[in-house]
């Protein structure tokens, strides 16, 4: 590069930091966004607060992207996969609209939506427009076989 370009980028950078006000940004070593919902491990004393913010997120989502009752039905928070695909999106969009976010981070987020779209939809699979219909839980109880089991696991099958 030549000194003349060399001066040119340089102008261009100063140029382009110079509306940049580094100590009015939120920076630090912490986490950006909000910490993720493992439901698995939720306490009980912990739940009502998470529950209470993925509806108020659920709600706003739904009604601002139009998202219709066949993806998310009124009762989605009594489907389990749901509930999941759910707070995977909630806690992406805190991120992906977190202060500190460089700028990429709302694209991001829309990008992963049409993604989670057809997820959402295979979540729920339908049933409940006329009430809330109990999806029946798949049930390992008596499901394997236990003397097939052991036979199976005492060889290597590295045909």
């Amino acid at each position: 590069m030549s000194r003349y370009d060399r001066e040119d980028v340089d102008a261009l950078l100063a140029q382009e930091l110079s509306g940049l006000n580094l100590s009015s940004r939120s920076v630090g070593s912490g986490m950006i966004g909000g910490a993720v919902t493992n439901w698995r491990e939720l306490t009980d004393g912990e739940a009502a607060e998470h529950w209470q913010a993925l509806r108020a997120w659920v709600e706003w989502f739904a009604t601002r992207y139009n998202i219709p009752v066949s993806i998310v039905p009124d009762c989605w928070w009594r489907h389990g996969p749901l509930v999941e695909e759910l707070s995977a999106l909630h806690t992406a969009h805190v991120a992906a609209f977190d202060p500190s976010d460089s700028g990429f981070g709302p694209i991001g987020w829309h990008e992963r939506l049409a993604i989670a779209i057809p997820r959402l939809n295979r979540s729920y699979g339908g049933g409940c427009n006329n009430g809330h219909k109990p999806t029946r839980p798949r049930s390992w109880v008596n499901a394997t076989d236990e003397q097939e089991w052991e036979a199976w696991t005492t060889q290597a099958h590295a045909e």
